[in-house]
């Protein structure tokens, strides 16, 4: 199951500075993702992570990375673990986000995104589960990104 963005991203990855052209040309695929400036980290079948940089851009009024913002991280960490994971003849879209703010989110954030392999044979739903956790370790934001999987036509 090479899909393209996987193919991508094990060409890109072994070449320096590898990971930010995919990032970028991930972006380019879906520009709103633009916006928060994501380093992908890893990119794989069940996983993917991303860096979410702390800048002024992404901030809110009290000085800490803005919750949408996060969302948007949290939401292209799931983008590249679905279209690395999902089965031959099948496609995805995301039916709804349930997520819980824990903690601020006062340094860059590692966003990521982790499926079991089973969810994807189970059912036409699949649980996302995604979180975003600070440079200290401290998980700032939690939740379930839920796709709806079916046959491609």
């Amino acid at each position: 199951m090479a899909t393209q963005v996987m193919a991508m991203w094990e060409r890109l990855r072994a070449v320096p500075g590898g990971d930010r052209v995919f990032s970028r040309a991930f972006t380019w695929k879906a520009p709103y993702f633009r916006s928060i400036r994501p380093r992908f980290v890893q990119v794989g079948p069940n996983y993917a992570s991303l860096v979410l940089p702390k800048r002024r851009a992404v901030h809110n009024h009290i000085g800490t990375v803005h919750a949408i913002a996060v969302c948007n991280g949290l939401e292209a960490a799931m983008g590249a673990l679905a279209e690395a994971t999902i089965p031959t003849g099948k496609r995805w879209l995301p039916k709804g986000m349930e997520v819980a703010y824990l903690a601020k989110s006062t340094s860059d954030l590692t966003c990521s995104a982790e499926t079991d392999p089973d969810d994807w044979t189970a059912g036409p739903d699949v649980p996302v589960r995604v979180k975003a956790t600070r440079d200290d370790g401290t998980v700032v934001v939690e939740g379930t990104i839920n796709l709806w999987v079916t046959d491609r036509k």
